[in-house]
């Protein structure tokens, strides 16, 4: 299996674009693991480190409950 951002040359994921990053994280909001999401060990590093440094800007939730409204 190839990875998907071998394939389309991506060399850097950007914390910022959640739209593409929000397809690598479950329903939960739990990163899904590379054998799910099909990529490399590399670009896995890549946007597990994204989705990270986005959460911690506040760009995107931590778990499924700070998304609700009250």
């Amino acid at each position: 299996m190839v990875c998907l951002a071998c394939q389309e040359k991506i060399n850097y994921v950007d914390y910022k674009n959640t739209d593409i990053l929000r397809k690598f994280v479950s329903g939960q909001f739990k990163i899904s693991s590379s054998a799910r999401t099909g990529l490399c060990q590399k670009h896995q590093r890549m946007v597990a480190n994204a989705v990270k440094k986005a959460r911690f800007m506040a760009l995107m939730p931590y778990t499924k409950l700070q998304t609700l409204k009250k």
